[in-house]
C-alpha cells in the first residue's frame, strides 16, 4: 500500500462537509441529490485517478467484485455516467474510448463495466439488489474503502453489511430498508460521514474483526 500512495492526496475543501448537513448527525441521515451532482469532479481529481489506476492494476481482487446477475445493471450504471461525462467539458467521450480530464485514454468496455467507471470517475460504486426482503451487495468498484473489505460484504445483505456498526440497530434497519424500497430511478440521495484517521491512505481496507483504532 505504502508504494502505491507515497503522498497524501487531499482537497482544499469538501463541497458537502458532512457536519454542515442538515439531519446529518440523525441517522439514516439522508438528503436529496439535485439533477446529476452525484458524479463529481474536484482538484483532488488527478491524484486520485492516478491512484485509483494503480490499484486496479495491482489489487484487482480487492477493489472490484461483479456477480452475474449484476452485470445489467452495473452496464446500465456505466451509461448512466457516460451521459453525464458528455456534459462535462474536460472529458472528451467517444464511441469506444473516454479521453479523461487528466489526459488518460480509458477504453470504454462493456463486458467490465465497474471497472470501466472506476478508471473514469472519483467515485466508487456500489450495487444492491432486492433478494428476499432485503437489498444484498452483488458488485462493486472500491478503490478508497472506509476500513471494510469488499470481500466481507459482497453477496450480503444490508443488516449483514453493517453488522459491526453499534448504532445500526433494528430500527435503524427497518428505516434503511423501507428507504431503499421506495427509491425510484431518477431519484438520487446522499449521505456523509466524518471519519478521523491519522493514516493519509485512501485504500484501507480492514476485516470487521479488526476493530480501527483513532489516534
Amino acid at each position: 500500500m505504502q508504494s502505491l500512495q507515497p503522498e497524501p492526496i487531499l482537497q482544499s475543501r469538501l463541497m458537502d462537509p458532512p457536519w454542515a448537513l442538515r439531519g446529518g448527525m440523525r441517522l439514516p441521515g439522508t438528503g436529496p441529490i439535485a439533477g446529476d451532482d452525484w458524479i463529481r469532479r474536484d482538484q483532488a481529481f488527478a491524484g486520485q485517478m492516478a491512484l485509483r489506476d494503480r490499484l486496479i492494476d495491482a489489487r484487482l481482487n480487492e477493489v472490484h467484485a461483479l456477480r452475474a446477475e449484476a452485470l445489467a445493471p452495473a452496464r446500465e450504471l456505466l451509461a448512466m455516467v457516460l451521459d453525464i461525462l458528455r456534459g462535462d467539458a474536460g472529458y472528451r467521450v467517444g464511441a469506444d474510448e473516454v479521453t479523461r480530464p487528466d489526459g488518460v485514454v480509458v477504453r470504454l468496455d462493456t463486458d467490465a463495466p465497474l471497472l470501466t467507471l472506476g478508471r473514469l470517475v472519483q467515485e466508487d460504486f456500489c450495487l444492491l439488489q432486492h433478494r428476499g426482503d432485503e437489498h444484498v451487495m452483488t458488485g462493486a468498484i472500491l478503490c478508497f474503502p472506509a476500513s471494510w473489505s469488499l470481500a466481507e460484504k459482497m453477496d450480503r445483505p444490508l443488516t449483514g453489511i453493517h453488522r459491526p456498526v453499534d448504532s445500526y440497530d433494528g430500527n435503524i434497519a427497518r428505516r434503511v430498508q423501507r428507504m431503499f424500497d421506495a427509491i425510484r430511478p431518477g431519484m438520487s440521495i446522499m449521505r456523509a460521514n466524518c471519519l478521523l484517521y491519522s493514516d493519509f491512505h485512501l485504500f484501507q481496507p480492514r476485516s470487521e474483526m479488526d476493530r480501527r483504532e483513532i489516534g
